[in-house]
């Protein structure tokens, strides 16, 4: 029976009220790397304005002593992935992310080095989103169209990033995220979902998972 080697560390949200971009998860990331990453292959496909993700995501990770390449960059991006010792995919917008994905034929290249050769995988919002077996349970609008929902497929379930609890006293009257997910359980076959709290991690480590984080989660099943 062949060993999973996955290493995942999946955050909600990359920026938690009152903090800067990661800042909240900093400790986490570093103790997730370890001192044998020295470089981080960064994933910016989520935002419009890549360069300047790029330089966000850069600063926070040389700040934990972390290089960081960012793959808009490279003349090969499959290439980059197979030579990366690490990869870290930010949030955005996943239907956008997702269809870069596609686009540039990432999707066997990273499950290649995750399932295979074990390195570290960190996402954040829409990449916590990409690494699980759909994006349906996405807060995001469809703002383009991937050829298809179903995402890396890095863990056997979905995440709904940023989950919020029902407000007993909000006068909104529309769907809750609590009715939304219990909707995508209506529909056949689809997965449970763990509903992912602001400031909350999930840490997988082959067929182990860990929720950090002091927010928790909610785990919702057909």
């Amino acid at each position: 029976m062949m060993t999973i080697k996955r290493r995942l560390l999946l955050i909600s949200n990359s920026t938690l009220h009152g903090g800067g971009y990661l800042e909240h998860c900093k400790q986490h990331i570093q103790s997730f790397l370890g001192a044998e990453v020295k470089r981080v292959l960064f994933v910016p496909y989520a935002l419009h304005d890549r360069d300047a993700y790029a330089k966000t995501a850069r600063q926070a990770f040389e700040s934990l002593g972390y290089g960081l390449d960012s793959v808009h960059e490279a003349e090969n991006p499959v290439d980059a992935v197979q030579k990366s010792q690490a990869i870290f995919i930010g949030g955005g917008n996943t239907f956008r992310l997702l269809k870069a994905l596609y686009d540039k034929n990432l999707i066997p290249a990273i499950r290649k080095k995750v399932f295979e050769d074990g390195i570290p995988y960190i996402g954040s919002s829409a990449g916590t989103n990409v690494a699980t077996i759909s994006i349906n349970t996405t807060n995001d609008m469809p703002i383009v169209y991937p050829p298809s929902l179903q995402a890396l497929g890095l863990v056997p379930f979905n995440i709904n990033p940023h989950y919020l609890d029902p407000d007993v006293n909000s006068k909104h009257m529309g769907e809750t995220r609590e009715q939304r997910i219990t909707q995508y359980h209506e529909e056949q076959d689809t997965p449970s979902v763990l509903a992912l709290r602001e400031g909350g991690l999930l840490l997988v480590e082959g067929d182990k998972a860990t929720l950090l984080g002091i927010t928790g989660a909610r785990l919702f099943q057909r």
